[in-house]
C-alpha cells in the first residue's frame, strides 16, 4: 500500500543556499565618461583618468577609460559608499558621489569643456567631507552656461544619490529578512519564515538577493503544504479536512510558481553576470532548480496534473545541472514517480523505461512499469498491455526480497490478471549449459 502521509526530500538545500547567498561580499563598479561638445552631443572620453574613493573608510581605486569611454572595477567591496571622479584633457574634472558597488548600474560621468586640470588632494578632501562643489573660488568665475551645466550635473548626481540611498535601505531589509526567514525555517515556523521572505521581496523585488528569498520561500511553502495535508488527513471533520486540503494545494501551487520565478530571474542574472559574480549566480540557480523540481512533484501530482510538461521541464533542467550521479538517479526516480502519482501512466512508463535501460534490475522501475502497464491496459481494455504488465511484475516479484513492502501488492495484481484476464507472465528462458 502507498503511504498516506507525505515526506520531505532535499531538506539540506536551504542551508547550503543560505551560505552561498551571504558569501558574495564584492561586486562590480562600472560606468563611462563622456565629453559634452559645444553642440550638446556627448562623445566617449578615451583615456580619461578615473579615480574611485571609498567614503566610509580609507580606500582608493584608479583606472583609465577605454576608447569607448568605459571603465570597470571588479572585486569592489559590496558594503561601502564610493565617490567616482574623472578628469580628461580639455575638460573640467567632475564627480559622482554616493555610489554603491554590485548594483548593476552604469554610472555616467559627464565632463564639460575646461582646461584639463585634475582635482587637488585638498579638493578631494573637501568633496569627501561636504559631498558637493569644490570651494576653491572657481565657481565664481564660471559663465552662466557653465553654471547651468554644473547645476544639471549636480541634479543628476543627487538623483543617483537618492537611488543609492533607497538601494542601501532595501539591501539592509533583504539581508535582515533573509537571515530571519532562514532562522524561522530551521525552527519549522513556516508562517513566520514566509512573512519574513515576503517583507524582503516587497522591499525590492528586483534586488540581486530576491531569487534567494524566493527559493527559500518556496521551501517554506512546500513544507507548510505537507503539514497542512497531513493534518487534514487526520481531521475527523469533513469541512476541516476539505479546507486543509485546499490550503495545502495553494501552498504547493505558490511554491512552484515562486521557485519558477526564482529560476527565471537567476537565468537572466547569469546571462548578464560579470566573471566575479557568475559562479555564485550559477550555484544559486542550481539550488533554485532543485527546489523548483521538488515543488513540481507536489504541484503536478497533488494539485494540477495537466501541468505535467512543466514538471518534466523542471526536473530535466535540475537533472542536467546535477553532477552527483546518485542525486541525478534519485531525481530521475522522483520525476517518474511524479508522473505516476499524477495518473500520467504513459509518460511515467517512458521514464521508468529509461531507468531500466541503465539499470535493468531496478526494483522500483520494474514494479512501477508493471503497475503503469496494468493501468494503461485497464483504461484501454488492452490485453497486450496486461501481458507486458504481468511480465514486469513477475520480474519484480522474482527479484524483490520478501521484506519488500510492495511485493504482496504485485503478487495480488498477478493473481487478478490470471483469474480475470487469463494472463500469465511469459516464462523466463532457461540457460543451457554448454557440453
Amino acid at each position: 500500500m502507498f503511504r498516506r502521509y507525505l515526506l520531505l526530500a532535499f531538506a539540506c538545500a536551504t542551508l547550503i543556499f543560505s551560505t552561498t547567498f551571504v558569501s558574495a561580499q564584492t561586486g562590480q563598479l562600472r560606468g563611462k565618461v563622456v565629453l559634452k561638445q559645444a553642440d550638446g552631443t556627448m562623445t566617449p572620453a578615451n583615456g580619461a583618468a578615473v579615480v574611485v574613493y571609498r567614503t566610509d573608510i580609507s580606500g582608493k581605486f584608479e583606472t583609465k577609460t577605454s576608447k569607448n569611454g568605459e571603465f570597470a572595477f571588479a572585486g569592489i567591496p559590496f558594503i561601502g559608499s564610493y565617490l567616482i571622479t574623472a578628469s580628461h584633457a580639455g575638460a573640467q574634472p567632475s564627480w559622482i558621489p554616493g555610489v554603491k558597488a554590485g548594483r548593476d548600474v552604469e554610472y555616467v560621468v559627464e565632463l564639460a569643456p575646461g582646461d584639463g586640470r585634475v582635482f587637488t588632494p585638498d579638493e578631494i578632501k573637501q568633496i569627501l567631507a561636504q559631498g558637493k562643489g569644490v570651494a576653491d573660488g572657481s565657481e565664481a568665475k564660471e559663465s552662466a552656461e557653465d553654471k547651468a551645466k554644473r547645476a544639471e550635473l549636480e541634479k543628476k548626481n543627487a538623483e543617483i544619490m537618492e537611488r543609492n540611498k533607497k538601494a542601501e535601505a532595501s539591501n539592509a531589509i533583504v539581508q535582515r529578512t533573509f537571515k530571519a526567514g532562514n532562522d524561522f525555517l530551521k525552527a519549522n515556523d513556516y508562517d513566520q519564515a514566509i512573512a519574513q521572505f515576503d517583507e524582503g521581496l516587497a522591499a525590492d523585488p528586483e534586488h540581486p538577493g530576491a531569487p534567494a528569498l524566493m527559493t527559500n520561500k518556496a521551501v517554506a511553502l512546500k513544507s507548510r503544504g505537507v503539514n497542512r495535508y497531513n493534518a487534514a488527513l487526520k481531521s475527523p471533520d469533513d469541512a476541516a479536512k476539505k479546507a486543509g486540503m485546499e490550503s495545502a494545494k495553494k501552498d504547493w501551487r505558490d511554491a512552484f510558481e515562486v521557485s519558477s520565478k526564482a529560476v527565471d530571474m537567476l537565468k537572466e542574472l547569469l546571462a548578464n553576470a560579470s566573471p566575479d559574480t557568475a559562479a555564485n549566480t550559477k550555484t544559486n540557480l542550481y539550488f533554485a532548480s532543485l527546489v523548483r523540481a521538488e515543488s513540481a512533484s507536489f504541484f503536478v501530482s497533488k494539485v494540477d496534473n495537466t501541468q505535467a510538461a512543466a514538471g518534466i521541464k523542471a526536473y530535466e533542467e535540475y537533472i542536467a545541472a546535477e553532477t552527483d550521479a546518485a542525486k541525478k538517479a534519485k531525481a530521475h526516480h522522483s520525476l517518474a514517480q511524479m508522473l505516476f502519482d499524477a495518473n500520467d501512466f504513459d509518460q511515467a512508463l517512458a521514464q521508468y523505461q529509461k531507468i531500466l535501460a541503465t539499470n535493468p534490475d531496478d526494483l522500483v522501475a520494474l514494479l512501477r512499469s508493471g503497475q503503469a502497464l496494468f493501468n494503461i491496459g485497464a483504461i484501454n481494455n488492452d490485453k497486450a498491455k496486461y501481458q507486458e504488465a504481468a511480465d514486469y511484475l513477475a520480474k519484480y516479484v522474482d527479484k524483490a526480497p520478501d521484506t519488500d513492502a510492495f511485493k504482496s501488492d504485485a503478487q495480488a495484481i498477478l493473481e487478478t490478471l490470471k483469474a480475470q484476464e487469463n494472463v500469465k507472465p511469459a516464462p523466463t528462458p532457461s540457460r543451457r549449459r554448454r557440453p
